[in-house]
C-alpha cells in the first residue's frame, strides 16, 4: 500500500485516538465528570471563566492534557529526528545531554533562588546553552556525509561527555540540597505535570518543526538509511544533518523546560510506529507525533488517578510502561 494510502487510514485514526485521551483525561480524577457534565463544563468555559465544580475541574484538567499532549508529542518528534541525524535506533531526545543542561538550570534555580516561577525559563537556557556548546564542538563532524567519516559516534561521544558532567553537577547540587527544596528538585527531575502551565510556545515549536520535518520528510529517509550516497541522491546531508540536530535540540528544551525529564516517551513511540507502518518519515513523523501525545495524555492521567488523590511522577508511569513493551518490541524483532 502506498504511502499516501496508508496515512490517510492512520493518521485519522491516531487523530481520533488523542481527542479521545483528551477527553478521557478529563473526565478521569479524584472527582470524576460524567460526560454530561463535561458537556455543560465546556459551555460553561466557552462564555468565560467557570464558577461550578465540573467548569473548574474542567479547567484544570483540560489545561493538564494539552500540556501532557504537547509534551508528548515534541518529546516523540525529537526522538525521531535524533535518530535519524544519528542512524542509531536507540537514539533519544536525551542522548546528548541536553535534558542535563535543562536539569542544571531548573535545579540551580530552585536551590539557590528558590523562585519556582523562573524554573522553566532556567530550564529552557540551560538547554539551549548545552545545545549551542554541542553545536560548536561538533560542527565539523556534522557537516559530514553519514557513518562512514565517523561523525555520528563523535557526535554522540560528545553529547555522552557533556551529559556525564552535567549529572555531577547535578548530583552535586541534589546532595547539598536542603530539605525543604530537594523533593521538588527530585520530582522535576523524574517528570512532573502537576505545575505545568498552559503556554503557546511550545505548541508554536512544534507547529513549526513538524511542518520543516514534513517538508523534508523525503530528505530525511534519505539520511536515516543512505546517508553514505546522499549527494548522489540530490541532498546536501550535511546541512540537513545540522537542522536535524538543531531543531531536536530545539524540541528537547521545549519538552524539559515544559514538564521536567519524561523518559522513554521518545525511545518508545518512533518504534512503535515505525513498527506498525514502516520507516518512511512521511508517515513516521506525523504518526509518532501524535502517538507521542497520546501516550503522554493516558499517562499522566493514569498518574494522577490511580492513587488519587495522590499524584504519581508521570515519568514513573512512562518508565513502568515503556520498558515492558520496548522488551516486547526487541522480542518481536527477534522472532521476524
Amino acid at each position: 500500500m502506498a504511502v499516501a494510502q496508508r496515512a490517510g487510514l492512520v493518521l485519522p485514526i491516531l487523530l481520533a485516538a488523542a481527542i479521545a485521551s483528551i477527553l478521557i483525561a478529563c473526565v478521569c480524577g479524584s472527582v470524576s465528570l460524567s460526560f454530561a457534565e463535561l458537556w455543560q463544563a465546556m459551555l460553561e468555559l466557552l462564555r468565560g471563566p467557570p464558577t461550578t465544580l465540573p467548569g473548574s475541574l474542567l479547567d484544570l484538567r483540560l489545561g493538564r492534557a494539552l500540556t501532557g499532549f504537547v509534551t508528548g508529542a515534541t518529546l516523540a518528534l525529537a526522538g525521531v529526528m535524533m535518530q535519524a541525524l544519528l542512524r542509531n535506533p536507540l537514539a533519544d531526545p536525551y542522548v546528548l545531554g541536553i535534558s542535563g543542561g535543562a536539569s542544571v538550570g531548573a535545579l540551580a534555580t530552585i536551590l539557590f533562588f528558590g523562585a519556582f516561577w523562573l524554573v522553566d525559563v532556567a530550564a529552557f537556557a540551560g538547554a539551549i546553552t548545552v545545545a549551542l556548546l554541542l553545536f560548536g564542538l561538533a560542527y565539523r563532524d556534522l557537516r559530514g556525509a553519514g557513518s562512514t567519516d565517523g561523525s555520528a559516534p563523535v557526535l554522540l561521544l560528545t553529547g555522552v561527555i557533556v551529559a556525564t558532567g552535567c549529572g555531577a553537577i547535578i548530583t552535586l547540587m541534589l546532595s547539598i540540597a536542603p530539605d525543604s527544596r530537594l523533593r521538588g528538585m527530585v520530582f522535576w527531575m523524574i517528570g512532573d505535570l502537576s505545575n505545568t502551565q498552559s503556554r503557546y510556545l511550545p505548541w508554536l515549536i512544534l507547529g513549526v518543526i513538524l511542518l520543516f520535518a514534513m517538508r523534508n520528510a523525503r530528505s530525511i529517509n534519505v539520511a536515516a538509511m543512505h546517508a553514505d550516497n546522499a549527494s548522489t541522491l540530490g541532498v546536501n546531508i550535511g546541512r540537513l544533518r545540522q537542522l536535524l540536530f538543531l531543531c531536536s535540540a530545539l524540541l528537547t528544551a521545549s519538552a524539559v523546560s515544559n514538564a521536567g525529564s519524561i523518559g522513554f516517551v521518545g525511545l518508545i513511540m518512533p518504534h512503535i510506529c515505525r513498527f506498525a507502518w514502516g520507516p518512511d518519515h512521511r508517515l513516521l513523523v506525523p504518526a509518532a507525533t501524535l502517538a507521542g501525545g497520546c501516550f503522554l495524555v493516558l499517562a499522566d492521567t493514569v498518574a494522577r488517578t490511580v492513587v488519587a488523590p495522590q499524584q504519581l511522577p508521570v515519568g514513573v508511569i512512562t518508565a513502568l510502561v515503556g520498558v515492558p513493551m520496548f522488551l516486547l518490541q526487541l522480542h518481536q524483532l527477534r522472532r521476524r
